[in-house]
């Protein structure tokens, strides 16, 4: 079984050596990630300049680009093999709700989705004990379920795994997206040379996190599985956009 590793923390982040390390009994390892921490880059593909590739050691590649970036090289040009699988973490912070919209992380696993591989983005949602080895035999449980029972079909897995001891956790639980409030306001300040800079303000908290969300998985000490898809859609509005062009 092959893997393809990446993130959006870059190649150095303790995330994915973990990710590697545990699941190198489990298949080749291949990582392919940024030099530098590209979080929230979202889906974005370099397309105004050419991409390097260096080797940092054994099979960990790094890329002057996007998670996204990361991921379409390595499938479409620097593997000689296609993964079976791509793995995309482990991120250090929740990717649940809207973030989704933003995060490298979910954007990496969504790159091999739509090259047609079954692909899994994992994230731990840290608040401050950082149980990452969590996540990580998290990570190994679902590939040990991959490789007995393979998807019929490509899919996209959004995993959130809460910040506890591996015994503590509550099981599995298959959740749809939750919604956050709007974000906070942009945190202005001013530079030593009197210009004028702005900070993106924090994440808004959860206003959607009933039974069945991502949110309340997580609040349940329940690893939480996102099954996602790339098509945005809104049928439900089809209609009457079209009357409105009338």
């Amino acid at each position: 079984m092959r893997i393809l590793l990446s993130n959006d923390d870059g190649y150095f982040a303790p995330g994915i050596a973990l990710l590697a390390e545990m699941l190198a009994p489990l298949a080749e390892i291949t990582v392919v990630a940024p030099e530098r921490d590209r979080s929230g880059s979202s889906n974005s593909l370099t397309l105004d300049r050419p991409l390097t590739v260096r080797r940092a050691q054994g099979r960990f590649y790094y890329v002057n680009g996007t998670p996204t970036d990361c991921v379409h090289l390595a499938v479409t040009g620097l593997l000689k093999q296609l993964p079976d699988i791509v793995i995309s973490g482990i991120n250090h912070g929740a990717n649940m709700g809207d973030d989704t919209i933003y995060s490298g992380t979910v954007a990496a696993a969504t790159e091999g989705f739509l090259l047609g591989i079954p692909s899994i983005a994992i994230s731990l949602v840290a608040e401050g004990g950082d149980h990452i080895r969590t996540a990580g035999r998290v990570a190994v449980e679902l590939v040990g379920r991959f490789q007995s029972h393979p998807f019929d079909q490509p899919a996209l897995l959004n995993v959130n795994v809460p910040d506890v001891e591996y015994g503590e956790l509550r099981g599995f639980q298959v959740t749809r997206l939750g919604r956050r409030h709007k974000a906070e306001p942009v945190v202005k300040s001013t530079t030593p040379r009197g210009e004028t800079v702005y900070w993106v303000g924090a994440a808004g908290g959860a206003e959607d996190s009933g039974e069945g969300t991502d949110f309340h998985a997580i609040a349940s000490n329940r690893v939480s599985i996102t099954p996602l898809q790339v098509d945005l859609t809104r049928y439900s509005q089809l209609e009457a956009v079209s009357n409105w062009l009338k």
